[in-house]
């Protein structure tokens, strides 16, 4: 993947899929992968087996990652926003929103 623009700490929206119009913060960026995690959001059922002694087994809530083409970031009217990068005069590269021109710390 040619790099990801979506970092941990972003409000985002799933654009398709079971979860889509859902928002969200990203707990968890994957560039090698290409996938974000985000909470509260693509959660499956997961069967565990107790590993350790005096540990429970039984069925844990899991965050799945979702691909960050599915995702977009949220503009602070709460509409999805491609982000693209700026130079600015300095030299300094920042990333910006495409919607509202915004930039992102």
């Amino acid at each position: 993947m040619a790099g990801m623009k979506i970092k941990k700490g972003d409000q985002v929206i799933v654009l398709s899929g079971k979860d889509k119009g859902k928002t969200g913060a990203v707990t968890e960026a994957r560039p090698s992968d290409g996938t974000v995690l985000i909470e509260g959001i693509n959660v499956s059922k997961r069967h565990t087996k107790p590993t350790k002694a005096g540990e429970k087994g039984g069925i844990v809530d899991k965050t799945m990652p979702l691909n960050a083409s599915n995702v977009a970031l949220v503009t602070p009217d709460g509409k999805p926003s491609r982000v693209g990068y700026k130079i600015k005069a300095d030299g300094t590269k920042v990333r910006v929103l495409k919607r509202t021109g915004a930039e992102l710390p």
